[in-house]
């Protein structure tokens, strides 16, 4: 939300009377929709078929604010399809709509808008740090889709050399099967929606179709910011499968009482490997970017070994 009402704000500031985005898992999509009706602005959302058919209750919400949803139909199509239509929609309309771009990937300043309407999380967590524990955290965990929600937690703490930043990718039904979602992990640089980063592509350079039980994290690129950041070394990259994120959805409802999103999930997963390599009394945050009542059918009919 942070970053839909500021680029929708922006849009209204240049003239543009209509939106256009793309979205996942639907949380985008509802996001921009919010925006949209409380400016006045019309609101059209791409989204996978597939992806519909998965998040009805985000489809319907959208729906309810006003915006149309436009279903993406190629034969496996996911959110980097939806990303695809969308900023063809936009191009073809430059004078009369605003592209809103919902993660920190796509052409410049894409990225960087992302990024800086979404640091307003890394921000108020530093201030609830020092206000709980006096100091800052001793670690950051995040999932890693395309990269606005670690981004928007990471980068306060980028320049903290004592802050491990971890992000934590979609291994899918693992690293080894080609079914997964791990560009950091698995990829390859490349050029993709107008931006080098890492990509899932094939050996003559052609994106592969990721995959992960976490519908938003499906997408074949990564923010290139982050693709910096591990290159550099300031931030670590781990997965989790798409069992260990489905367990960690259903131990934090038990334990906590929470819904979190699966894409967030996979970042709670994390926490049984990084937990036990931690001194006791060692602080960690984990980013919960998302809620998870869209996810409860998934998790309902999802079989644990």
């Amino acid at each position: 939300m942070n970053n839909a009402l500021a680029q929708a704000m922006i849009a209204k500031r240049m003239g543009l009377t209509a939106v256009v985005a793309a979205t996942g898992a639907g949380q985008h999509g509802v996001a921009t929709a919010s925006a949209c009706a409380k400016l006045g602005l019309s609101c059209t959302i791409f989204m996978s078929a597939a992806d519909m058919e998965k998040q009805p209750s985000n489809v319907d919400l959208m729906t309810l604010l006003g915006a149309k949803v436009e279903p993406v139909r190629p034969t496996a199509g996911s959110f980097k399809d939806a990303t695809s239509d969308s900023i063809r929609d936009w191009t073809e309309k430059l004078g009369e709509v605003y592209y809103l771009a919902g993660t920190a990937v796509g052409p410049h300043p894409c990225p960087t808008m992302v990024r800086e309407f979404q640091s307003v999380i890394g921000r108020e967590t530093r201030r609830q740090a020092a206000e709980k524990w006096g100091g800052t955290p001793d670690a950051v965990v995040a999932c890693v889709g395309s990269g606005s929600n670690a981004l928007g937690i990471f980068h306060e703490f980028v320049r903290d050399p004592t802050v491990r930043l971890i992000g934590v990718e979609a291994a899918g039904f693992g690293l080894n099967t080609g079914k997964h979602a791990a560009t950091l992990a698995a990829g390859e640089v490349g050029v993709y929606h107008g931006a080098m980063s890492y990509l899932l592509q094939d050996e003559e350079g052609q994106i592969t179709c990721p995959h992960s039980v976490g519908v938003g994290m499906e997408y074949p690129g990564v923010a290139p910011e982050l693709s910096f950041l591990k290159e550099t070394g300031r931030m670590e990259f781990y997965s989790a499968s798409d069992e260990e994120a489905v367990e960690a959805y259903r131990r934090v409802a038990r334990l906590e009482g929470i819904l979190p999103a699966l894409e967030a999930s996979h970042a709670f997963a994390y926490l049984e490997k990084l937990c036990p390599t931690m001194p006791d009394g060692a602080k960690i945050i984990i980013s919960c970017s998302g809620r998870g009542e869209k996810d409860t059918e998934t998790v309902f009919n999802y079989p644990i070994s």
